[in-house]
């Protein structure tokens, strides 16, 4: 396994590959920064992201996607922080190792000079189809995974290509909201996860009274609580089925 990537010209390595190299179960290695990340993103002058990348990876011969985590450079620090002893000498000497090879290949890339004329234009057409598949996905990413803002229904709705109405029905039938009034509110077992904030707003009514109505917006994690369970049930942004298509 070789889960090396470069995102936003940031080196990282996959969960599953940091699992691998301490000795731990994949899943007990996401639980566990699932909290460092908690945790980080309680200070306002920090970013989790500097640490730690919300991504998918799928199986061979599964069209499904699983949750996995892309770790920088500070966030494989911060996983060599809690470990102690042999393996906490040995997990920080591998993964220097793997960036440093990482910093070596982009090099050798970056500065690779062709030899001819046809090389120089086979080079230049693989590079930018590499950056033409990696934009929208990139783009993606950026917009609604790592924007640590509220984001509306309306909004993210548009990104599957579909009107308010009909992705908030979608949500109901897919157990996650209930319609009370003019208001969609999470089902009582999602209430607590921090995945919406409820906030007032007003308006003038028919009879050109001023009104107050609450309206709920998604949390960066409620978007990504959103990604994954639409994910599940086939359901992607339609920026990913172009670039699957």
């Amino acid at each position: 396994m070789n889960n090396l990537q470069v995102l936003n010209n940031v080196s990282t390595i996959e969960s599953r590959e940091v699992a691998k190299m301490i000795g731990k179960r994949h899943s007990d290695l996401m639980r566990d920064v699932y909290k460092y990340e908690s945790d980080i993103s309680e200070n306002a002058n920090l970013r989790s992201q500097d640490f730690f990348i919300k991504a998918n990876f799928r199986v061979e011969g599964n069209n499904k996607t699983y949750p996995c985590y892309l770790l920088t450079k500070k966030g494989c620090e911060f996983v060599a922080n809690k470990m102690t002893g042999k393996k906490g000498n040995l997990f920080t000497a591998s993964y220097i190792t793997r960036f440093n090879q990482m910093e070596e290949q982009q090099v050798t890339t970056q500065f690779q000079i062709p030899q001819t004329y046809s090389d120089a234009l086979r080079l230049a057409a693989d590079q930018q189809d590499q950056l033409d598949k990696q934009k929208p996905i990139v783009e993606y990413t950026k917009k609604m995974l790592l924007n640590p803002g509220l984001e509306t229904t309306t909004a993210i709705a548009k990104n599957y290509g579909m009107g308010a109405k009909k992705f908030n029905n979608l949500l109901h039938e897919l157990g996650i909201q209930y319609r009370q009034g003019k208001t969609w509110f999470l089902y009582a077992k999602y209430q607590d996860k921090g995945y919406t904030h409820v906030e007032p707003f007003g308006y003038v009514d028919s009879d050109g009274m001023d009104q107050i109505r609450n309206t709920s917006k998604w949390t960066q994690k409620g978007q990504e609580f959103i990604y994954q369970k639409l994910k599940e049930v086939g359901i992607s942004p339609t920026i990913e089925d172009n670039e699957e298509a």
